[in-house]
């Protein structure tokens, strides 16, 4: 008895019957991209740290000088006080340094150091309204108090909604250049499949004038503009 041979041929749509589920779209064309948004802004808000200090070989007239100063710092914010938000000013130390030795006309150095006592207190804040900053930093100046101000100290209020209008931009950058691939192609940007998104915070603060770094530096006006930056990784369907 001879064996017969024969072929069978079968159809994408039998083949599609027979195959494992989830196999028959296993070759679903799909697309994967990147989307940028930009969004940028001016800081409104500013964190100040402010710190007074007294030094005396008598610890407790060192603690009097400071108290002297606060009291005077708490008379000139009187009118502004209620827009300092997050006010602080019980932070005070005492400690002592002994001096460094003293050069002699002969060109020695006097073994003889005293021991001073040294008072601070910190006084910490934020303001919502810039207008505030200079006269604040003025009144400052004038009572001989020290500060700090650099660029990681200035923010907005809302930067959560910043940084959400910014991946907002990101996300439809990326469906756009989807549509405009699949466009390209005869066909239609389908549903997404994956989706990862990055954000980044805002670059360098650009200061109108030299940063204030002492009591004695020239004071601030306003910062220049910021930028919030976000991204994502996206992977549709093309149909």
């Amino acid at each position: 008895m001879s064996r017969r041979r024969f072929r069978c041929f079968l159809t994408p749509a039998v083949m599609a019957l027979l195959l494992p589920a989830g196999a028959a779209f296993a070759d679903t064309p799909e697309i994967s991209l990147n989307g940028e948004g930009q969004v940028r802004y001016i800081p409104d808000s500013a964190r100040l740290s402010f710190t007074i200090s007294a030094e005396h070989a008598d610890s407790d007239k060192a603690l009097a000088q400071v108290r002297k100063t606060m009291g005077h710092w708490r008379d000139a914010i009187s009118d502004v006080r209620d827009q300092l938000v997050d006010y602080s000013d019980a932070s005070v130390h005492l400690y002592q340094r002994r001096e460094p030795p003293r050069p002699l006309p002969d060109g020695t150095l006097r073994d003889e150091r005293k021991t001073v006592a040294v008072a601070t207190q910190t006084i910490s804040f934020e303001i919502h309204d810039l207008a505030l900053l200079n006269p604040v930093l003025g009144k400052a100046q004038n009572l001989g108090m020290n500060y700090s101000l650099g660029q990681h100290q200035f923010f907005h209020s809302d930067e959560e909604k910043l940084q959400q209008d910014a991946l907002a931009l990101a996300i439809r950058n990326a469906k756009s250049r989807c549509e405009f691939a699949a466009a390209q192609l005869d066909m239609a940007c389908g549903e997404v499949k994956s989706l990862s998104l990055h954000s980044s915070g805002g670059g360098p603060v650009l200061m109108r004038m030299a940063e204030a770094t002492s009591a004695k530096a020239d004071t601030i006006s306003e910062p220049g503009p910021r930028e919030i930056s976000a991204s994502v990784q996206a992977t549709f369907r093309l149909e």
